[in-house]
């Protein structure tokens, strides 16, 4: 095997993903597979979980299939110790389950704030806690945290999920403040509308989706494998240097 493809490879890597089921938490799963890892897929969808579960096995890779809901309280820390009872200590957290409420600041709830922050900043929270003492008994860890780019850029009908991304990205921050000197990498992925079957939509229709492309250098919306790929670098030991970062995947949005 050539260096540079040792230097990718995730065989013998534990991970568990969060909202694995769809979207773009099912295409971490699969590149996540392929590159040699075993999968704890944590979601609330039983066919998407049994598709999943399928990709992974497709792979030669033991999969741990979860049922949980993050809004809870318990529900993180009870996912972490069913993966960890099925696969070991886990290697690998992508923290990628999200929920929003499309509403202006006056509309949103109580209700909807808290529910949002449950799943978005608070389940983050907790997952990496339960999982963290075991990467730092082994000296070894990495944390990714797929936020948004309205984390870091406003947009109209998104206070609650802007806030709760904004929060995601310091807490990123504040695990590399902690846990980078036991070798644990923690990092944020910031992408732009990426064309799920969800994505297509609530943007397909062009009278929506052209103004934001218009704010876009590149001209276009992502794709999932893209975010997927950039998931597996961060969680490969080619990005062992890299600490902390909230990296947009955003085709140029913010530098505009």
């Amino acid at each position: 095997m050539a260096a540079f493809v040792e230097r990718f490879s995730l065989h013998g890597r534990r991970a568990l993903v969060t909202g694995g089921s769809r979207g773009i938490g099912l295409e971490i799963v699969r590149v996540l597979a392929d590159a040699g890892a075993d999968i704890a897929v944590v979601g609330r969808d039983p066919e998407g979980l049994a598709e999943a579960r399928a990709a992974v096995e497709v792979a030669g890779r033991r999969a741990a299939i979860i049922e949980a809901d993050l809004g809870t309280v318990d529900g993180p820390g009870e996912a972490a110790r069913h993966a960890q009872a099925q696969l070991g200590t886990i290697d690998i957290l992508v923290n990628n389950a999200g929920i929003t409420v499309i509403k202006d600041i006056v509309h949103t709830t109580a209700a909807d704030w808290d529910r949002i922050m449950a799943v978005n900043l608070r389940a983050p929270f907790l997952l990496a806690q339960a999982l963290a003492p075991a990467m730092i008994a082994q000296r070894r860890g990495k944390v990714i945290n797929i936020s948004s780019q309205s984390g870091v850029v406003a947009l109209d009908d998104h206070a609650a999920y802007s806030a709760s991304k904004g929060g995601l990205n310091m807490l990123t921050k504040a695990m590399t403040a902690e846990w980078s000197r036991h070798n644990i990498q923690c990092n944020a992925v910031c992408p732009t509308i990426i064309m799920t079957d969800m994505g297509q939509k609530v943007w397909g229709d062009p009278k929506k989706s052209q103004p934001m492309l218009d704010k876009m250098p590149l001209g276009r919306f992502g794709q999932p494998v893209e975010i997927a790929d950039l998931v597996l670098f961060l969680a490969s030991g080619a990005s062992d240097l890299i600490c902390g970062q909230v990296l947009l995947a955003d085709g140029g949005f913010t530098a505009m």
